[in-house]
């Protein structure tokens, strides 16, 4: 897998001139990012895409940006030497050591359970929620090991 483009040369590369396919009109970035760096940027964008129900905005061959109401998530490749000393495996080990969590507010947590699985993660049991303002909280992982969160409404 190609290395990441990093640093100051990434903002100066012109997006439409590093697609594979011709240029589509890019939605204007929204407020928050959550940057997900991968091994397999293709899986977990697709993973991504799928659990969350996010559009593509913009894509080339080492990153995907997905476009949600109010957020984005940016899927970047890991540079090669990173890459080579992760060991993924099936399941994924959930990476609990790190100190962040993305947690994305959905309508229904149970309702996207079904895309979460089919799309390589998995989500901890409706028994493992918990409540906290005026939200459900439950945690998942992704296909790469990464832990994330579905939050809903509480009822």
């Amino acid at each position: 897998m190609p290395s990441a483009i990093v640093g100051p040369e990434a903002s100066q590369l012109d997006a439409t001139e590093m697609t594979d396919s011709a240029p589509v009109p890019v939605p204007a970035p929204a407020p928050v990012q959550v940057v997900v760096y991968a091994k397999d940027v293709e899986r977990l964008a697709s993973f991504y895409q799928c659990a969350l129900a996010l559009a593509i905005a913009e894509q080339a061959r080492t990153f995907v940006v997905l476009h949600g109401q109010g957020f984005e998530v940016a899927i970047v490749a890991m540079p090669e030497a990173a890459a080579a000393a992760i060991e993924r495996r099936s399941p994924p080990v959930p990476l609990e050591d790190t100190p962040i969590k993305a947690s994305f507010l959905v309508p229904s947590i149970e309702a996207r359970r079904g895309a979460v699985t089919g799309a390589g993660g998995s989500l901890k049991p409706p028994e493992a929620a918990w409540t906290w303002r005026g939200q459900v909280h439950l945690d998942g992982v992704d296909p790469e090991g990464n832990v994330f969160q579905l939050r809903q409404p509480q009822a």
